[in-house]
Order: structure tokens, then C-alpha cells, then sequence
């Protein structure tokens, strides 16, 4: 009988640990990102958003690269503009003119052949930007990323037509690689926010974080099954290094 409660203990103990196990599972926890928070990362880390992100990045920490003084100087101005409205404003108002069209349901394109159509507005702006950038008018870093941000493009829609893949960690996962490849090459050299400096390996760790937290969020929301999540984040690094190779 004391054998029997001993063994009768030690199985329940198991399992209330296996259980314990599957509460805190990474994939558990990766799952349950409350909804509020899930939908502000997933429009924080919007794949659009990339490359404002990083020409802001690289302008607050070296705006002599691209031949100003300061972000409020004209000419920085009018690139700024130009960046956001060519791979944001442009594509997000062409992409959102599709559903009035009926050719898709919502402007979440859970069905991966409605984003067909939109992969293709923003890939030619992404080529246009590329082609003109590369004459020299923005620093080479730019320039290159500009073209792993193409490739990425490209390979998330080629990987699209055969199976599942998530437009937000091909973004994150390319943001991340360019980050890196910044704090290399521009080692030494601080992001500038008004007169606090902040050391460019702070940049990565936050990046880093960002670009798993947009992850979480596209899991949470049910988006993505986590395969596709992964796929993405390859992608995304795979295009950019491609594209310090080539440049």
C-alpha cells in the first residue's frame, strides 16, 4: 500500500511537470501575444515599412553619407519623401485600390493567390527605386539594401506561387541582416537621437527583438503557421546577402 501512494505520487507529480512543460513551451508562449499588442507589432513590422526604417536609421547616424548636414536639411527631406511614398504610400494605395476591383476579398490576402497582385505593384516600384539609386545618388550601403530589399521581394513571391510564407519576416528577417552588416561597416559610429547616442550594437539587439516580436505577432494572430514564419526570416537574410555579394 505505501508502494502503491509512493508510485501513485511520483506518476502525478510527472505529470503536473509534463504539464508545467507544455504551459511554458516556447511554442505555447509563442501562441498566446495578447491580441492588441500581436496587431501593433504586426503594423510595426509591416514589410513596407523596411527600407524608411533603415534610410532613417542611416541618416540619424551619418547624414554627411548621403551629402547633408541634417535630417531637416531640404535634400534629406525630399529623399525621405521619396523613399516612404515609393516603396510605402504608392504601393499600400494601389494594393488597398484592388479590393473596390474585387480581385481580393481583404486586405489581410489570407489566400496566398491574392497577394499575387499586390507582390507585383510593389516589386516594380522596389526596381524603379533600386534603378535610380543606383547612380550614385545615395551611399552604396543604400543602394545595396535597396536591392536585397528587391530580391526579397521577389523571392517571397516566387515562394508564394508554391507554398505559404510571411511577407513580415522576409522584411524583419532582410532589416535585421542590414542592421548587422551596418554595425559592421559602420563600426565605431552611434545612432544620434537629439544628444543621446546610442552604440549600434544597442541598434541590433533592438532590431533583433523587433524582428522576433513581429513573428510572435504573426503566429499569435494565426497569420502564418510557424513554417512559414521561418521561411520568411530566411528569405529576408538570404536577399540581403545576396546583395552585398553582388554590389
Amino acid at each position: 500500500m505505501f508502494i502503491e501512494k509512493n508510485l501513485s505520487l511520483q506518476h502525478g507529480n510527472e505529470r503536473f511537470f509534463v504539464c508545467s512543460l507544455a504551459t511554458f513551451a516556447p511554442e505555447s508562449f509563442l501562441t498566446k501575444m495578447p491580441s492588441f499588442p500581436a496587431r501593433l507589432f504586426s503594423i510595426a513590422g509591416h514589410p513596407l515599412l523596411v527600407l524608411s526604417y533603415l534610410l532613417l536609421l542611416m541618416m540619424s547616424t551619418n547624414p554627411f553619407a548621403f551629402g547633408v548636414n541634417q535630417m531637416s536639411d531640404q535634400r534629406a527631406v525630399v529623399l525621405i519623401f521619396y523613399v516612404v511614398s515609393t516603396t510605402f504610400l504608392i504601393p499600400a494605395l494601389g494594393v488597398s485600390l484592388l479590393k473596390p476591383l474585387g480581385l481580393i476579398k481583404s486586405l489581410a490576402m489570407t489566400d496566398k493567390q491574392e497577394r499575387i497582385g499586390p507582390y507585383i505593384i510593389t516589386g516594380v516600384f522596389y526596381l524603379w527605386m533600386f534603378k535610380n539609386f543606383s547612380t550614385g545618388s545615395v551611399p552604396p550601403l543604400f543602394a545595396e539594401f535597396a536591392l536585397g530589399a528587391t530580391i526579397a521581394l521577389f523571392l517571397a513571391f516566387f515562394a508564394n506561387i508554391f507554398l505559404q510564407i510571411s511577407a513580415h519576416t522576409t522584411g524583419m528577417g532582410a532589416l535585421l541582416t542590414m542592421v548587422a552588416i551596418l554595425a559592421f561597416e559602420w563600426a565605431g559610429q552611434s545612432l544620434h537621437i537629439g544628444s543621446l547616442a546610442v552604440s549600434f550594437n544597442v541598434v541590433l539587439i533592438f532590431v533583433t527583438l523587433l524582428a522576433g516580436l513581429v513573428g510572435v505577432s504573426r503566429l499569435s494572430l494565426k497569420d502564418h503557421p510557424p513554417g512559414a514564419i521561418y521561411l520568411g526570416y530566411a528569405a529576408g537574410i538570404l536577399a540581403v546577402l545576396s546583395a552585398h555579394i553582388i554590389l
